[in-house]
Parts: structure tokens; C-alpha cells; sequence
């Protein structure tokens, strides 16, 4: 297994910053809970099986019943048609690991997360696509189409997207699958975003559901809020290229954490009240970013994604995205991310962005230090 050409800039950015900066603000999850909270969801029967759970491997499917309330999340999917990870970050390298070879061609849309492109980029030809970003960032199925070769095997999608918060219009997502049935390509979705959208109405099916050859990447991690689980999933409805990535997966982690497959059983069995808990926080914070940005129109284009807690906000300052971030953490310890982790090697992305997050109960305190420093430095 080779190793990826590039370091993954988000991750190296964050070893850096992402525990010695006192307010987070470009964190990429919802509110996390305590162990004490989340328990506190469980059934007197799964608070009894995590407290006498034997400490011992695990199936490398993952559990029976986690895979169960999993499959219970889709709409036409059994326990079959789950398997589980540790994390989102394994699942997608085992699938572009063993649905591409140095023969095929994948198309990954832009700007993404570096994962998406960066393992395919290690196999074989990978093509990038960008969301439009003059358009609320949306998916022009043209595109994709002008990108094909005889030899595309996966087109690689994250809706809603990470930075962007952006999700395909129903009828383009509709029109890719059908492109991608009828040329037999594998269609990947990264979802670990999805049942936090801005309305319901925007929300997408999942792949899985709507394709033979959909894959579903999900996660514990994002929506739930629930990271140090380490628990993600593909979905998908053919066994047999389940039973290769599970036979990857022999080579990595095996199996997943005991305790952690209890927990996240118990997470999904209370999903409504956690989700529910959730979109309230996300609420608060867009209304608190909607009036933070208003008092500083001239440094910053801002609107309200389609989904996700995140957004990649547009910086106006003649000093530029990267100095601005690093001069405010370092100066006042709020977190930003610059655009420049989100560089690309499929094409631009736009270098005038930061990604912020949402999606936690601590924005407050960090927009009012960072009002405080803007203010200061303005003066």
C-alpha cells in the first residue's frame, strides 16, 4: 500500500492549532456529548450490555445490532448492506483502493475534502470538477459529463459539501445517478453532513438508496456529533464489493472498538432527540453569524449554506485570507482555516476563503473576542 503523495493539509494544519487555540471556530462537528449524556439515551438493556461488555474483538462487519440501526437510517437497506469502519477516513480509502486500478479514471468534485482526491491521485488519472461557486456553490451535471472517458470508473461527490455546506439541486443529483447507471460507474457520496441541512426540503437521497452501484459514506462523527467514537460506515446494495473492502479491511483496522459499536448503537437508537438537539445549536449559531458578518460587510461575503455546519466565507481584506488567520490566532487564539488547505490538485479553488464552523455552543465566546480584535485592529 502506497503511501499518498501530499500530506494531508488539514490534518497538519490542525496538529498544529487545533488544541492550542483557545476558541475553535472552524471546527468541522456538531456538539459532542459526555459518555454520562449519551448513556443517559440508553435502554435499561444496553445500559446493562456496555457496562458487562467483554472487552474482546469484534466482528469485522461490525456488530449485528449496530449494523441493524444503521441500516434502519435508509430507506431500502438491510444490516447486509452495512459495513463498518473506523471512522470516515478508513472507509474511503478502502473503497478507492479496491473499486480503482492504474488502468481507470475517477472524477472527484472541488473543492473537497483532501482525502477524496488525494487516494485516488495515489491509483490512477483523476479528473477535477468544481462546484460553481459564482452559482451558491452548485453541481453542474454538464460538467461531470464533459469530463468522462471510456475509462471512468467512480465519480467521487460530497453533498452537502465540506467546506462549502453546499447540496446538489434534487434534479442534478437525479440526473448523475442516471449518467452513472447508465455507463455502469460507481457513484461514491460522502453524506457524513446530511440531516442537518438548512431545510429538509433540500435534503438528498442517500446513494445507496437511489443506486445499485451507490456507495453511502457515513459517519458517527459529523451530524451526531459523536467523533471519538470512531465509528463510520458504507452502504451499499452489492454484497460482493462489500465483502472486498471488508476483506481490505483485514490489512488496517480489522475490527472496530467494542465499546464504541454500543455507543453508537445507543446514538442511533436516540437519533431523533441527539439530531433534534443539534439543528438547534446550528440555528442559533447561523442567526448569531448572520448579524456578526452584517457589522463587517466590507471584510466579508457571507451567506448561509444549504447544510452542514460548516461554510467557507469569502475575506475582502487587502491583507489576504492567510495573514488574516494567521494574525488571528495567534493574536486573539481564534481558529480559522485558510483556503490554502484546501488546495487542490484537480484545479483552483478560490485563495479569498476561510472555512468557519457552526456547529458547536462555544461561538459565541469566539465571535465576540474575535468582533474585539477586528475592532481593535480597525481602530
Amino acid at each position: 500500500m502506497s503511501r499518498p503523495k501530499r500530506d494531508f493539509a488539514l490534518e497538519v494544519f490542525f496538529s498544529k492549532w487545533e488544541f492550542a487555540a483557545k476558541y475553535h471556530l472552524t471546527a468541522s462537528d456538531a456538539q459532542s456529548l459526555s459518555l454520562k449524556e449519551l448513556l443517559a439515551f440508553a435502554s435499561p438493556a444496553d445500559r446493562e450490555r456496555f457496562e458487562g461488555l467483554h472487552l474482546g474483538y469484534t466482528q469485522t462487519f461490525g456488530a449485528p445490532t449496530l449494523r441493524a440501526a444503521i441500516a434502519a437510517t435508509y430507506d431500502s437497506l438491510a444490516a447486509k448492506d452495512i459495513l463498518c469502519f473506523a471512522g470516515a477516513e478508513e472507509a474511503i480509502y478502502i473503497a478507492m483502493r479496491v473499486l480503482l486500478t492504474p488502468a481507470d479514471h475517477c472524477i472527484v468534485i472541488t473543492p473537497n475534502y483532501q482525502a477524496a482526491e488525494t487516494i485516488p491521485l495515489a491509483i490512477c488519472a483523476v479528473s477535477g470538477v468544481p462546484l460553481d461557486e459564482n452559482n451558491g456553490w452548485l453541481l453542474d451535471v454538464d460538467k461531470i459529463k464533459a469530463a468522462l472517458r471510456p475509462n471512468t470508473k467512480v465519480i467521487s461527490v460530497n453533498f452537502p459539501n465540506n467546506p462549502t455546506g453546499a447540496i446538489a439541486l434534487q434534479d442534478a443529483f437525479a440526473e448523475l445517478v442516471q449518467l452513472c447507471r447508465s455507463r455502469g460507474i460507481w457513484l461514491f457520496n460522502d453524506e457524513v453532513y446530511r440531516l442537518i441541512e438548512r431545510s429538509p426540503d433540500l435534503r438528498l437521497p442517500q446513494v445507496a438508496d437511489s443506486y445499485e452501484r451507490g456507495i453511502s459514506l457515513n459517519v458517527m462523527s459529523k451530524s451526531y456529533g459523536l467523533p471519538g467514537l470512531r465509528i463510520g460506515w458504507l452502504a451499499c446494495r452489492d454484497q460482493a464489493v462489500l465483502s472486498e473492502f471488508e476483506r481490505y479491511k483485514h490489512f488496517l483496522s480489522i475490527c472496530n472498538s467494542a465499546p464504541s459499536e454500543v455507543l453508537a448503537e445507543i446514538a442511533l437508537k436516540a437519533r431523533t432527540p441527539i439530531l433534534d438537539r443539534n439543528r438547534g445549536i446550528v440555528r442559533r449559531n447561523l442567526g448569531m453569524l448572520n448579524e456578526f458578518f452584517a457589522e463587517f460587510p466590507q471584510l466579508f461575503d457571507w451567506r448561509e449554506p444549504d447544510g452542514s455546519c460548516v461554510a467557507f466565507v469569502r475575506y475582502k481584506g487587502t491583507d489576504g485570507v492567510e495573514t488574516f488567520t494567521r494574525q488571528l490566532v495567534e493574536e486573539a487564539g481564534v481558529l480559522l482555516l485558510p483556503s490554502s488547505v484546501y488546495r487542490s490538485e484537480l484545479g483552483p479553488v478560490p485563495a479569498d476563503r476561510f472555512r468557519i464552523g457552526f456547529g458547536r455552543t462555544s461561538m459565541a465566546t469566539g465571535l465576540s473576542v474575535m468582533r474585539d480584535w477586528l475592532t481593535r485592529r480597525a481602530s
